[in-house]
């Protein structure tokens, strides 16, 4: 008997939950602790590894959860899509539990109860997770808060003023995303009687084209805010860089992804058109420029990253403008890519300043020769993320700008343009880091700090988690830390990942296609959901504007407008001749 590996994709939710039971049970034995939130991620990641084998070529699966039928039901949809991010976010979520914990051992649980920490980070897990196989607007919503509410923790932990102050405008900014997501949500619902995607993606094109656009912009926005997207991106450089080295990376690398995530649900399933296409090109546009802008005006590490990161959302968001195939097949794979590039960048700043003291570059120099593995560390992911060929940067804005071309909009030569500039201007914020941090001594900072002049003893690098040097200066404050094993190690791990993604591109670009294929035909996603008979026929009680649905029986109204611009009715879509029709196939004019 065969088994449908997708039925188990449920447990990438329900394993870090336990997980995270479990290691706030083992409160009192920290070793312990940490080897079941460990190896809870692991056992996640190779279920989800297994369930994006089986989905690789296949045709997106519905899991109904508790027995319930959809649209009643809480579902779980999996496709290439949410395959691909449950595993990318599984594997960077896994280096960066165990960078925490090399930063934990070796500083002694100094920056937090080691009780709180990891069944947060779990939790935050969980509901990434949750987001990403979620099959209906609430669920969605749910997944959504769980990790923000895990995050409100992670990001505080510590306490300081500096952390508490950014924490607030990080929960402000969270809740008015939420609560317009929730407004949106109750929106739809009155006006179509269902939250679930696959339903709403047959009964939201039977309202009128206003009641549309609100709906479809208020969904934007919310979902904007999360990926931040300019103008709605001003909160994140000011709330990511004050967090510990591990919860930033985590942040950086996962949060905002899951509102990209959710914006290409919403124009391939929701609203498909190209209603707001020429928006969606500004907005990238503009995201790319201006976030490129603030990183080169930094002279932090932590925070010119925070911009690029903002910056390099745009690339998604114009891929997403574009709409075609290629366009899609080409953001699946940056999303994935920046995914692991911007992560192992940010576990490298950690690096930086537990070696230098600082991550101000103004107080750095000489750690090519200090720390000549920390050096690598940072100039292959920093020429990945610059677009330098042939890393996957490369690759990913390639495919973007070629999906661009096919188009041949003036609009999309002008964003292509404003890309390809803040791709250099990317290289250079990216290369001035390399040049002053890395390459100058120590005696030409601008302000050097002392724990940059100690010797390091041949032998030694990364050697121990308590061993230190003390400044050739002799002053006891001024002290610096080896970096320890189990910090570099997942860093490491990370940055070949990265490279990885340019070894098998071909597979990987094979995967997006396919993912791209599946996203622009919304018909195969309904029919994973209600199976061929289609949604639930009749009007929409509840609903704004009952008995005018214009539907059939089936539910799938004749002539529906998918995204990749065919027009397909309920028998040419489902039935081809080769299996009976269900015997009551008649279908009622439309008034």
């Amino acid at each position: 008997m065969s088994i449908d590996v997708a039925q188990l994709a449920p447990l990438a939710i329900i394993i870090p939950f336990v997980g995270a039971a479990l290691s706030l049970v083992l409160v009192h034995r920290n070793r312990m602790q940490r080897t079941v939130a460990i190896g809870f991620l692991a056992l996640s990641l190779v279920i989800e590894i297994l369930v994006l084998i089986q989905s690789w070529d296949a045709e997106p699966t519905a899991v109904n959860l508790g027995g319930w039928d959809a649209p009643f039901g809480i579902v779980l949809m999996v496709d290439q899509l949410s395959a691909v991010m449950l595993v990318v976010s599984s594997i960077v979520s896994l280096a960066v539990l165990i960078y925490a914990t090399g930063q934990g051992v070796a500083d002694g649980d100094a920056e937090g109860p080691i009780s709180i920490f990891y069944p947060t980070f779990l939790i935050l897990v969980a509901g990434v997770s949750n987001a990403f196989l979620a099959g209906d607007l609430f669920n969605l919503y749910v997944g959504f808060e769980i990790f923000l509410v895990a995050s409100y923790v992670l990001m505080t932990m510590g306490g300081t003023t500096q952390r508490i102050r950014a924490g607030v405008t990080y929960v402000v900014v969270s809740i008015i995303s939420s609560v317009l997501f929730l407004i949106a949500i109750g929106m739809i619902y009155a006006a179509t009687g269902t939250v679930n995607m696959a339903d709403l993606s047959v009964k939201l094109a039977d309202l009128p084209v206003g009641t549309q656009m609100q709906l479809h912009l208020m969904l934007l926005i919310a979902f904007g805010i999360k990926a931040a997207v300019f103008p709605l991106s001003f909160w994140l450089p000011d709330s990511y860089p004050t967090a510990s080295a591990p919860v930033t990376a985590v942040f950086a690398g996962l949060l905002t992804k899951v509102g990209v995530y959710a914006i290409i649900r919403t124009e391939t399933l929701l609203f498909t058109g190209d209603r707001i296409s020429t928006l969606l090109m500004w907005v990238s546009l503009l995201t790319m420029v201006v976030g490129i802008l603030g990183a080169l005006a930094q002279i932090d590490i932590k925070r010119m990253l925070s911009f690029t990161l903002v910056s390099h959302i745009g690339y998604m968001i114009f891929g997403i403008a574009v709409g075609t195939d290629a366009a899609y097949a080409a953001v699946v794979y940056y999303v994935a890519h920046h995914i692991i590039i911007q992560t192992s960048l940010f576990l490298v700043a950690g690096l930086i300043e537990r070696r230098g003291g600082s991550t101000n570059t103004d107080r750095l120099g000489g750690l090519a020769r200090l720390a000549p593995v920390l050096a690598m560390l940072y100039i292959v992911p920093a020429l990945n993320l610059g677009g330098i060929p042939p890393f996957s940067g490369f690759l990913g804005k390639i495919g973007l700008f070629q999906a661009g071309v096919d188009v041949a909009t003036w609009q999309t030569y002008v964003v292509i343009a404003g890309a390809v500039l803040a791709s250099l201007l990317t290289l250079i914020a990216m290369m001035r880091v390399w040049n002053r941090v890395f390459l100058r001594t120590p005696d030409d900072a601008d302000f050097p700090d002392p724990v940059l002049l100690a010797p390091t003893r041949e032998g030694h690098w990364g050697a121990g988690a308590h061993q230190t040097l003390t400044a050739r200066n002799g002053d006891p404050a001024q002290r610096v830390s080896l970096l320890p094993r189990l910090m570099v190690w997942p860093t490491t791990i990370l940055v070949v990942v990265g490279v990885g993604l340019t070894v098998f591109a071909g597979p990987l670009f094979k995967v997006s296609e396919n993912a791209a294929a599946n996203l622009g035909n919304p018909g195969a996603y309904v029919e994973a959901v209600f199976g061929p008979e289609g949604t639930p026929g009749g009007p929409v009680e509840g609903g704004l504007d009952d008995g005018a649905t214009g539907s059939s029986d089936s539910g799938l109204p004749q002539g529906t407008q998918y995204g990749n611009g065919e027009t397909e009715g309920l028998q040419e879509d489902i039935y081809d001749g080769s299996t009976p029709a269900p015997e009551d196939t008649a279908t009622e004019e439309a008034p």
